[in-house]
């Protein structure tokens, strides 16, 4: 299985592959031509409730996982449709926030990759 990570202001590239936007809100300043996106995964993004909670704040990384992948666990259908394009084709995350390392494209990654919720 073959996920990336990627910021939506890094500069698509072929290897890429399928490209798929998993946060809730558009990222700020960012044309959609640019991003050359195949999906919008708005369903996959943690709710609004739990992304605001969590402000980004290090300290609450793990306990965000713990309630991002509960709410992933109830949107199966779209994990395991993301989780089998996975296999056959690399797909690249794609997310707007800052941190590269703690965010909700890496969490997701994370998710699919350790194949919760088959």
């Amino acid at each position: 299985m073959s996920i990336r990570v990627k910021r939506a202001y890094e500069t698509p590239t072929k290897s890429d592959g399928y490209r798929v936007l998993v946060d809730r809100v558009w990222p700020r300043g960012v044309k959609k031509e640019q991003l050359r996106l195949d999906a919008w995964l708005k369903p996959l993004a943690p709710s609004t409730t739990l992304r605001k909670w969590f402000g980004h704040d290090l300290a609450k990384w793990t306990e965000f996982k713990r309630r991002y992948f509960r709410e992933l666990t109830e949107r199966n259908g779209d994990v395991r449709e993301l989780r089998k394009k996975a296999k056959r084709e690399r797909v690249t995350l794609v997310f707007a926030a800052k941190d590269t390392e703690f965010n909700n494209a890496v969490a997701l990654r994370e998710y699919l990759q350790k194949g919760h919720s088959e």
